[in-house]
């Protein structure tokens, strides 16, 4: 009897735990994420010199004296259940004016993402050019592990993935935001995504504050300038951009696709 009654009072004791663990957890299904984009500009520049290449180290180094080493953008991504809009926030910062075109370190994106009916539309500028881009949501292969860290005070698992077949990508999402969206395009986890990077790319993207506030449906409206294209003819489009650059360019060409 003794050990029933054991039994029970352990039984009793774990649910009243989790019941409590389940009441503090608090899920926000709207609101908005201000993120933080950070550029390692010392690694993308020094990636693209030789040792051999004097002048280009000279110009390196008087660069370093002028400008810090990350250039910090920042955007917002407002969000419901059902859908979510990702804006830029225009740089004021002193302009950089060896990469101040360079789509590799500056927004160049408005993203409106349909989760119901698994639609994104962008508003993209390509040089001169602006698009508007209308396609399905752009799919990301993730494998989950089960790596934990915390984010804007939101605890988040890591999970990798590969976007534009080539291109990894490691990413950290909550499930206390039970979301499917992130900055950017990114996608397709279990949960809102708080923190990106492209390590070969030498950038990330990672949530500072989030507000748990209503969003008014009105406000989560597509972007609606520029020619519109899907994604496969914005593909082509770039690369014929950039034929004329020469095959040492090509790499350049990500964040066009992103």
């Amino acid at each position: 009897m003794k050990k029933n009654n054991i039994t029970k009072i352990c039984i009793l004791l774990i649910i009243s735990i989790q019941s409590y663990y389940a009441q503090e957890t608090k899920f926000i299904t709207e609101g908005i994420i201000e993120y933080e984009r950070s550029n390692n500009m010392y690694a993308l520049i020094q990636r693209g010199i030789t040792n051999d290449d004097v002048v280009s180290n000279m110009r390196f180094e008087e660069y370093k004296k002028t400008f810090p080493q990350f250039k910090r953008t920042k955007s917002t991504l407002q969000f419901s259940e059902k859908k979510s809009l990702f804006t830029p926030i225009k740089n004021d910062s002193a302009s950089d004016i060896f990469f101040e075109n360079n789509p590799a370190v500056n927004q160049i994106n408005t993203t409106y993402t349909d989760y119901d009916n698994h639609k994104q539309i962008t508003e993209k500028q390509v040089f001169e050019g602006r698009f508007l881009v209308q396609d399905s949501i752009q799919p990301v292969k993730w494998k989950i592990t089960d790596e934990f860290r915390e984010i804007a005070g939101f605890n988040c698992r890591r999970a990798n993935g590969l976007i534009m077949d080539s291109i990894y990508v490691v990413a950290f999402y909550t499930d206390q935001i039970p979301v499917s969206g992130g900055p950017e395009s990114f996608n397709g986890l279990p949960g809102m995504i708080l923190g990106v990077a492209l390590p070969h790319e030498n950038v990330t993207w990672f949530a500072k504050k989030i507000n748990d506030i209503r969003i008014e449906p009105g406000k989560l409206t597509p972007p609606n300038k520029g020619k519109i294209i899907n994604r496969k003819e914005l593909k082509q489009t770039v690369t014929d951009i950039f034929k004329s650059f020469g095959s040492s360019f090509q790499s350049s060409s990500w964040p066009f696709e992103l």
